[in-house]
């Protein structure tokens, strides 16, 4: 059984690892490991050592506390929340997408959104 610790940390760099455009390989290559491990960590099936988060870290440019941010929140509930949004693969795309688009059409895009929403 897998601890809420542990799959809130593995959601994390899944996460992260989505933001930057890295596969499962390149993380893996990066700190020595296999790409098994990395799908291990990843759905909290096994545990990030403290040395391999560091590692981790390291590669995919985060200080360590960024795989605890919102720890709190994540130990409190038993399932996953309805909403989170940064859990769905295509939600990621869409934004690392959408931070790739220069300012000026950006935030026209992001008021076209807004509108569309609105009118939904």
């Amino acid at each position: 059984m897998k601890h809420p610790v542990d799959a809130h940390v593995g959601k994390r760099v899944r996460h992260r690892r989505w933001m930057v455009g890295m596969t499962q390989q390149q993380l893996a290559d990066k700190v020595g490991i296999k790409f098994q491990q990395i799908q291990k960590y990843e759905t909290g099936m096994n545990r990030v050592s403290a040395s391999r988060l560091w590692e981790i870290a390291a590669a995919l440019e985060v200080p360590i506390a960024y795989f605890f941010d919102g720890i709190e929140a994540a130990s409190a509930q038993t399932e996953p929340a309805q909403g989170d949004y940064l859990a769905d693969k295509e939600a990621l795309e869409l934004v690392r997408s959408y931070y790739a688009i220069p300012e000026p059409q950006r935030r026209r895009l992001f008021d076209l959104a807004r509108v569309l929403s609105e009118a939904a």
